[in-house]
């Protein structure tokens, strides 16, 4: 039986979440890209709440998946969260390689004034 990757990344992914999650006080920075966007969350696991968000697919973000809108992302995601009173988060890279668009988005995050 042969794996291909993506269903690699999903087993990965599903390490991770065994590790991760996030609470009321440092809720969880929830990344995913498709072939065409890239999508940011603040979720707060114990209440199931998403409490920020930001994607290429809204305004202000930047269009497809580059590094370049993963920068603009990050600091979207990050400004909405503090606006929201959310200033630690725990970071979810998805099961992706922390490298290219996941280190830009996290990067911006931190600059943006997230601390993780």
């Amino acid at each position: 039986m042969s794996i291909n990757r993506k269903e690699i990344r999903r087993r990965v992914h599903a390490r991770i979440r065994k590790k991760v999650s996030g609470t009321t006080e440092r809720p969880r920075l929830a990344i995913h890209f498709s072939n065409k966007n890239v999508y940011a969350q603040v979720i707060d696991d114990v209440k199931r709440v998403t409490i920020a968000n930001a994607s290429t697919n809204g305004e202000g973000a930047g269009k497809g998946a580059t590094v370049s809108s993963a920068v603009s992302v990050g600091k979207l995601v990050a400004e909405r969260a503090k606006a929201a009173g959310v200033t630690g988060v725990v970071f979810d890279r998805g099961g992706h390689i922390y490298h290219g668009k996941v280190k830009a988005l996290a990067d911006a995050a931190r600059e943006a004034g997230l601390q993780f």
